[in-house]
């Protein structure tokens, strides 16, 4: 896509499963192919930087297969690459191209490494210096200090101690750090000059740690690999979700609950995190943002005080530490009530683009006051904190330029993001699931006549969302193929019928093709015809696809019996609606008696027991309530008091 058009969003709420970090997986995914063994990384990051490094490792001789979804297995080299001679192109990978450089500099091959133009406009020289006080053989192929290189092949020099500055990335360091075990040997990195962005520095300690070396450090100055260092592979190892990545939904869960929405949850990263954007959290709370951390969730929603003001709360931060989550405080501060300094953030100048002076064009455009300085930005909202309606942001080819602006629709802005698939560095499924938690689901599971279809029906209509039935979607296709004459027992058939019908929820009316069947789906024959339908996995694999487009923005409302656990497992609140057997018995008797037909309680009774036997056995899809469902019984509760406490539930 050249372009993609966000409009205004009124709120979001959900649960976000993060991809794997960046940092993490370019690491560990060199690592691998360093050492000895096979290693298997799980929920490894499929973006175009990881790509890039696996290119790489395979160039260079080094066998990277799948091992099943978000899963690798690295067949490690040992300590020496077998191809010795390569070109690699690297794209605008950062992660790979730094690493790489001092891995094969000292690797006695002859090697050359290129990217993208920008590529070529981020500075290496700091880096290149550190190698060749080794001895490494490398040449610029282009401006000095710059990539694209040439790497030589020639013997290295014997010394105790190599310094590297540390004020423009801290790629530099990481590069030598992961490097230097090759050498086997004890050796002393010494930094001069303040050491940038520390917590991707602890990252990569973690993961040395982890293939088994230990580095002994003197503060943040100086950095020793002991003698007879060796990688040893871990055997399996998980990447933790994206850090940074997880600042945009933890800010979109504070902006939106200043108006309602909230809270956003996010899974793969938690209060145990070794990524340093982890402490994002610390500034989005000093901005007003409520949030509760767990092992590997955190969860976000505005204050109470930031509810009541309406706005954050300006904020002066020193950004140091959090390099790239910074930028998601720059537009955070679109939202403030006052003007936001972000300080120590020089090197955002040598990024994926000049993020200070992209960011404080594209935020000009918002209608914010920006001051731009050498390391700071200052940002004051639109006054009276109203943005521009309509907005057209250029991304630079920079990932975290879209995700981050992306974050003023949440001001009722119609934004253009202009390049949207520059997302794909670091997080390709970025819109979609953003555009999932502007159409949040809420999911009604519980046995037969417990009220589910009237209650979600209803809280639907009070909240303005979308109704599903899940349970009519099987009776609406059984319908279907009795009327059509499909043999039922052939699922391509009844696949083929399937993928013709059209299928609308409208208030209290079920249209199948244009006519209300509401009544009709209810006959004793047409829930035979949905049993025999739903045995067929295909069938169930294909409605499964047909309930999930059935969410939109603003958000549903769903009821049926796997709605919570398998259609929608990341629902923002998950109900299970339950009643005494003899309560929900005697709603089926008022409803058949208010309907003119004969009734028998004690057989109603039976039925209703029957059905929930077989229902909790079925093997496909049995009723059982989800761990994270709030219970709600119904049994001595009208419909109205029903759908009050659903709604009640939900506002918390």
């Amino acid at each position: 896509m050249e372009h993609l058009q966000l409009a205004p969003i009124k709120a979001v709420r959900g649960t976000v499963t993060l991809p794997g970090s960046k940092s993490i997986s370019n690491r560990t995914l060199l690592l691998a192919g360093l050492c000895a063994g096979e290693t298997l990384i799980r929920d490894v990051l499929e973006s175009d930087d990881t790509l890039r490094m696996i290119e790489a490792l395979r160039a260079l001789g080094v066998r990277v297969d799948d091992a099943g979804p978000r899963a690798l297995r690295v067949h490690g080299a040992g300590g020496a690459f077998p191809v010795k001679k390569a070109g690699l192109f690297l794209g605008n990978a950062g992660t790979a191209f730094r690493p790489l450089t001092a891995v094969l500099a000292l690797c006695a091959g002859e090697y050359q490494l290129s990217g993208v133009p920008r590529m070529h406009e981020r500075p290496i020289g700091d880096l290149v210096d550190a190698l060749r006080q080794l001895g490494a053989h490398i040449d610029y192929r282009g401006n000095t200090n710059y990539p694209p290189l040439h790497i030589h092949a020639g013997t290295l020099n014997v010394v105790a101690e190599v310094s590297v500055k540390g004020n423009v990335s801290s790629q530099f360091l990481t590069g030598l750090l992961l490097a230097l075990p090759l050498l086997g040997r004890r050796i002393t990195v010494r930094v001069t000059g303040e050491l940038i962005s520390k917590p991707y520095i602890e990252i990569t300690l973690n993961t040395l740690q982890r293939f088994g070396v230990n580095i002994e450090r003197d503060g943040w100055s100086a950095f020793t690999i002991p003698a007879g260092a060796r990688y040893a592979s871990p055997g399996e190892i998980y990447v933790e979700g994206d850090a940074s990545s997880a600042s945009y939904f933890i800010a979109a869960g504070a902006i939106s609950g200043l108006t309602g929405g909230g809270p956003v949850s996010v899974q793969g990263v938690g209060r145990n995190s070794i990524q340093g954007d982890v402490r994002f959290t610390h500034f989005i709370e000093r901005m007003g943002a409520q949030v509760t951390m767990g092992e590997n969730t955190i969860e976000a929603t505005a204050s109470d005080a930031a509810k009541q003001k309406g706005k954050l709360t300006a904020i002066d931060a020193d950004c140091i530490d959090i390099p790239d989550a910074a930028m998601t405080l720059a537009v955070a501060a679109l939202f403030a009530d006052g003007t936001s300094t972000l300080n120590n953030i020089g090197s955002w100048r040598v990024k994926e683009t000049d993020r200070i002076s992209a960011m404080a064009i594209e935020l000009k455009k918002l209608g914010a006051t920006v001051e731009e300085g050498a390391d700071y930005l200052k940002i004051t909202p639109p006054h009276p904190s109203r943005l521009t309606p309509h907005a057209v942001i250029d991304t630079y080819d920079d990932h975290r330029m879209a995700m981050c602006f992306s974050l003023a629709a949440l001001g009722g802005v119609a934004v253009r993001i202009n390049d949207p698939n520059c997302v794909a560095k670091t997080f390709p499924e970025y819109f979609k699931e953003l555009a999932l938690l502007a159409a949040p689901v809420i999911a009604i599971d519980g046995p037969s006549a417990s009220g589910k279809g009237t209650v979600a029906q209803r809280v639907a209509e009070v909240l303005g969302y979308h109704y599903m039935d899940s349970g009519a979607l099987y009776r609406i296709l059984g319908l279907a193929c009795v009327r059509a004459g499909v043999d039922m027992d052939n699922a391509a058939d009844v696949i083929g019928k399937l993928s013709k019908i059209i299928i609308i929820f409208e208030s209290n009316r079920i249209i199948l093709d244009g006519e209300d069947v509401a009544e009709a789906i209810r006959e004793e024959p047409i829930s035979t015809a949905a049993s025999r339908v739903s045995i067929h996995p295909e069938v169930r694999a294909l409605l499964l696809e047909r309930q999930r487009a059935f969410r939109m923005s603003p958000g549903l409302v769903a009821d049926g019996r796997d709605m919570g656990s398998v259609v929608f497992p990341q629902s923002a609140l998950k109900i299970y609606l339950t009643a005494s057997a003899e309560a929900r018995a005697e709603r089926r008797y008022k409803q058949l008696i208010g309907k003119g037909l004969t009734a028998s309680m004690t057989a109603l009774l039976q039925d209703i027991r029957l059905r929930d036997q077989r229902d909790t056995e079925r093997l496909a899809a049995p009723l059982r309530q989800s761990p994270d469902a709030v219970e709600v019984d119904t049994t001595y509760l009208t419909i109205e008091q029903s759908v009050a406490r659903v709604l009640e539930i939900y506002s918390q």
